[in-house]
């Protein structure tokens, strides 16, 4: 069956419901930012209070979550052509992945990304970022196993989204609150999870951790220094995006 032609019947009868913790990095930068351009916390209130009333409204489906997992419901796609689950005209979706390093190797491709379509940047200076986990559970297709698995090159294409972006339009229809599919960014195809459905969440944001990212042509680092311990992942792209989201 090819991806055009699962309909959200059978898309439905492959869901089981599922539940998992699943981590996600973003940039730390914004309150630190505003900061810097005022002279108290009672103005840095009153100036994200008017940054807040220039965004765009929270879906319904997403008003009772923390802003951390609410964001991605709010905004469009960062990119014209939409995400790997979500085309420039649906519903948001939350990415986020079962392991750090995953979480990591994702943000950090894209960060790599920019880079690369950035010819008067050499590098970008580490960056503070964030990241925390999260708690979720519904009904889940898990492309990894059968028989979606037997259409793996579609679901890891590492630039062509069309026939993922039609599953997850079915998949909603259906009712299906997650995808679960193996990172195509992580060399080593850690799993990563589409979370369609704000109501999929249980818990609020979890476990943040600090970490710094540094980019360069060739490679992403990642660093965590702490009192007890240091750790890092360091990812190395070359020429496109890199074997094994």
């Amino acid at each position: 069956m090819s991806s055009s032609t699962w309909t959200p019947a059978a898309l439905a009868s492959e869901a089981r419901r599922a539940a998992g913790r699943l981590w996600r990095a973003v940039e730390a930068q914004h309150r630190a930012a505003t900061m810097r351009l005022v002279d108290s916390l009672e103005e840095q209130a009153q100036l994200e209070r008017l940054l807040e009333g220039s965004k765009p409204p929270v879906p319904q489906a997403a008003a009772r979550l923390h802003y951390l997992l609410a964001t991605p419901f709010r905004y469009p796609p960062r990119f014209p052509g939409g995400s790997r689950f979500r085309s420039p005209t649906d519903p948001g979706v939350f990415y986020g992945a079962a392991e750090v390093r995953t979480a990591c190797a994702e943000l950090g491709y894209w960060r790599w990304r920019f880079l690369m379509d950035s010819p008067a940047l050499a590098s970008l200076a580490p960056v503070p970022h964030t990241l925390f986990a999260c708690r979720v559970a519904g009904r889940t297709i898990d492309l990894r196993a059968p028989p979606f698995d037997a259409q793996a090159a579609l679901w890891t294409a590492p630039d062509d989204y069309l026939p993922c972006q039609r599953l997850g339009a079915q998949a909603r229809e259906a009712g299906i609150a997650m995808i679960r599919y193996r990172s195509v960014r992580d060399p080593k195809g850690g799993q990563c999870t589409a979370v369609l459905s704000p109501q999929a969440f249980t818990s609020g944001p979890q476990s943040e951790q600090s970490w710094h990212l540094a980019v360069t042509r060739t490679r992403v680092t990642w660093r965590r220094d702490s009192v007890l311990h240091s750790e890092g992942f360091q990812f190395t792209f070359a020429g496109g995006p890199p074997a094994g989201d």
